[in-house]
């Protein structure tokens, strides 16, 4: 992995609904993924992870606005970074699949139900690549099969046919089909049980690997990006309030949120330890918290918690990690 950007969001905002009836979800969101990291995106239900895949995607349903920010991709090579948020339908179009691709949340029943999975791997090849004969389109798409451990005779099946793991697997095939640079995954293990849930991350981890792309893996099981992310960024109330890299969170995270998910699972490894949790429930964006909007849940919230927005900021000096937390500004 280098220093390089590929992905730069810079004060992002988005709203839900317009006027008194609007709701803020996503607040001054700064966030850089390099070329060929794996990001992780961490938090509880509601605390806008899926709204941010959408916003970087462009792919927000009404009422879902974007009010104010930069999104911009930095091709390899270098040249003029492209402005997300400022492309026309058409430039989109082009944009999403040959350089960004997503696997939504639930993927393994985003399959059309009535196509094969040859019409419906094949599909994205006819819209982007017209010149392609259709025998080469079934090349690739056997291709990609193979690359996610599906035999290619699956080809002719229907998504009733697969099991769960085998269509979470042709989505991801979806999202590689022309080579993206980068793979935004919301959620794409929610469904499945655990040991397939590891099937599928290994395979991830190994496609990284040889394709080299970058990764968003949004979740909000810390547990999983720990084993497999670069670094992690946390979520809640529609602001990152901790980044850093994923060993650093794992073994000392500095906001008591952080802290709170990594106590909210077992560990596998090591001395037996009591799982705490996080009292009470997360903010309703309708009714956000003044102050910190995590306050009412800390446990270590003092005066200035209810009262200031903590920045996002090193809590110390020449630290490459960031914080929004008053116990460390």
């Amino acid at each position: 992995m280098t220093a390089e950007p590929i992905l730069t969001i810079s004060g992002l905002n988005v709203d839900y609904g317009t006027g008194a009836n609007g709701v803020r979800a996503l607040r001054d969101i700064d966030l850089t993924l390099h070329r060929g990291e794996v990001l992780g995106l961490a938090g509880e239900s509601g605390s806008g992870k899926s709204t941010l895949a959408y916003a970087v995607t462009r792919l927000l349903s009404p009422p879902g606005v974007i009010t104010g920010g930069d999104v911009h991709y930095h091709r390899p090579g270098g040249g003029e970074p492209v402005d997300i948020l400022s492309l026309t339908p058409d430039e989109l179009r082009a944009f999403r699949w040959q350089e960004l691709s997503i696997v939504f949340q639930g993927a393994m029943n985003s399959l059309n139900p009535v196509h094969t999975v040859h019409s419906q791997l094949t599909d994205v090849l006819t819209a982007h690549r017209p010149g392609m004969r259709a025998a080469e389109r079934t090349a690739r798409a056997e291709e990609l099969l193979t690359l996610v451990g599906i035999s290619a005779d699956r080809l002719a099946a229907y998504p009733h046919q697969l099991s769960g793991g085998m269509r979470q697997r042709v989505m991801i095939a979806m999202a590689l089909a022309l080579e993206p640079e980068i793979v935004i995954m919301d959620e794409p293990t929610t469904a499945l049980d655990v040991v397939m849930q590891r099937q599928i991350l290994r395979k991830l981890v190994e496609l990284r690997e040889r394709l080299s792309f970058s990764v968003v893996f949004i979740t909000h099981d810390i547990s999983l990006l720990i084993e497999f992310s670069d670094r992690i960024a946390i979520m809640y109330g529609g602001r990152i309030v901790e980044q850093a890299g994923a060993a650093e969170i794992y073994r000392d995270p500095r906001h008591p949120y952080s802290d709170g998910l990594l106590h909210s699972f077992p560990a596998l490894h090591g001395p037996r330890r009591e799982l705490t949790g996080i009292p009470g429930s997360p903010p309703h964006l309708s009714a956000m918290p003044t102050g910190c909007a995590f306050h009412p849940r800390c446990g270590k919230a003092f005066e200035p918690c209810a009262e200031r927005v903590p920045a996002l900021a090193p809590p110390d000096a020449g630290q490459d990690r960031e914080v929004a937390c008053w116990l460390h500004h």
